[in-house]
């Protein structure tokens, strides 16, 4: 089938394609007038728990994120959050929707506030705007004012729920670690008196870094037998005789100036210089003697103790390795109770914090203008539809009734000449402009050349 052909069936069908166009249309107009207008109402919330937690640095992410977001929808359209908005709406004493209530089916055993629920929920949407973390609450209605209402409410719930079931969830978290944190500090208590048992019925005593007193005497005794430099040799004017020296030199200096070589103010003094001189060097050696022997023996008493103690700590080494074994187990149980001391303060902040995780972005919109009925939309949907409908319905009918319309349905083979064509009796002498026009492009058509119009 080619495109003339195409035209010629819906040519043909041109009054039921029609007919179903203007049918689709003013069904349309006619459905759009007897259904009440509906007014959608918006409100936007900032979801904040997607961001980095100030106190542990963590952030959802990933699939953890999807689940997230998808509980929060769920949460909005829940029951926990519908009921609420029909509290705060006053639903529950509007008589109109208490008579609705009574007039619902007998299998129906829903309460009556469930059944105000149910009614919010099926005209709620919620949606979550790409690439951001705000979600959009929409609630349809038949007046503005009503939508409005109802979206504010249900933002209000949902912010109001997301706090209660924080707390909730708090809570628990801190009844649970608190009674972690009372075994964990029953355990510290009983590793603290077995430590100290210990200690007590061998006497040795552990040190708050981790070290035991012997062991840590032995350490002690060790870094002070480490080998010494000797000290240096006492100054010249650290002895009474090294100061007297320096006097004298003192003298002979300022006399030489004044005096000559031989004056025997200066000869003496130079006696006296040599003599003190001599008596330097003497108590510097005994005293560089003196130094050697004391180091020597202290040395010797230094080793002497580090081998003693070094026998003791020897002698109690099982003892010294158990009680390192009860000190490690103290340990252990000291970071068990901070770790469960700390978890019950984090939780017990959020129980007592009034931060839903979730932010408001104002009060619900309205626009002016009903989104149903939209004439510019419907109308023009209303001429599609039928003309789609009419265009499917001719195509039907041609198929289960197939006519000779065009040459091209004849389907001759091309060694059989097409000699004339007869037009239909009833329609010779009463064809119009446009029927004639489309005769001339009957003619025109390459396949009807050379056929003749009787």
């Amino acid at each position: 089938m080619n495109i003339l052909q195409f035209l010629t069936i819906l040519w043909a069908r041109r009054v039921l394609i029609g007919a179903a166009t203007v049918s689709c249309l003013v069904g349309a107009l006619v459905v759009c007038a007897l259904l009440p207008p509906r007014w959608e109402s918006t409100a936007r919330v900032v979801l904040n728990d997607v961001k980095p937690d100030v106190d542990t640095g963590q952030v959802i992410s990933g699939a953890s994120m999807r689940f997230y977001i998808t509980t929060q929808e769920s949460l909005i359209t829940d029951y926990t959050v519908a009921g609420r908005v029909a509290e705060q709406i006053g639903w529950l004493s509007d008589p109109d929707l208490i008579a609705q209530y009574q007039r619902r089916p007998a299998h129906d055993q829903r309460d009556f506030r469930h059944f105000l629920a149910d009614l919010i929920i099926q005209g709620t949407k919620v949606a979550l705007i790409p690439g951001t973390n705000i979600i959009e609450i929409t609630y349809a209605a038949g007046t503005s004012a009503g939508a409005q209402a109802v979206a504010d409410a249900l933002r209000k719930s949902y912010i109001t729920a997301s706090l209660d079931l924080a707390h909730q969830d708090a809570m628990q978290n801190v009844n649970w670690y608190t009674q972690q944190m009372v075994k964990a500090k029953q355990a510290l208590d009983d590793a603290v008196k077995a430590e100290s048992d210990y200690e007590r019925a061998n006497g040795i005593v552990m040190q708050d870094k981790g070290v035991d007193v012997e062991s840590a005497h032995l350490e002690s005794l060790s870094q002070q037998a480490a080998p010494a430099f000797l000290p240096n040799p006492p100054d010249q004017q650290s002895t009474s005789s090294a100061f007297q020296l320096a006097t004298v030199e003192a003298s002979l200096a300022s006399a030489t100036k004044t005096l000559g070589p031989n004056n025997p103010e200066v000869v003496e003094l130079r006696t006296k210089q040599a003599a003190l001189a001599t008596l330097v060097a003497r108590d510097r050696a005994n005293a560089q003697a003196a130094a050697t022997r004391a180091l020597e023996g202290g040395a010797k008493v230094l080793e002497q103790s580090v081998a003693a103690q070094q026998q003791k700590v020897i002698a109690h080494s099982e003892q010294i390795g158990r009680l390192n074994q009860l000190h490690q187990d103290v340990l252990l149980r000291q970071a068990e109770y901070k770790a469960t001391s700390e978890k019950v303060s984090h939780f017990r902040e959020q129980a007592n914090s009034g931060d839903a995780g979730v932010t408001s972005l104002g009060n619900a919109l309205t626009p002016s203008d009903p989104t149903f009925p939209n004439y510019l939309l419907i109308a023009p949907g209303g001429i599609i539809l039928g003309l789609g409908v009419g265009v499917l319905v001719s195509l039907l009918l041609e198929l289960l009734g197939r006519r000779i319309r065009t040459v091209e349905d004849l389907d001759l083979d091309d060694d059989i000449p097409l000699i004339c064509v007869v037009p239909w009796p009833s329609a010779q002498g009463q064809q119009n402009s446009f029927a004639r026009g489309w005769s001339r492009l009957w003619a025109w058509w390459p396949s009807n050349r050379g056929a003749v119009r009787v």
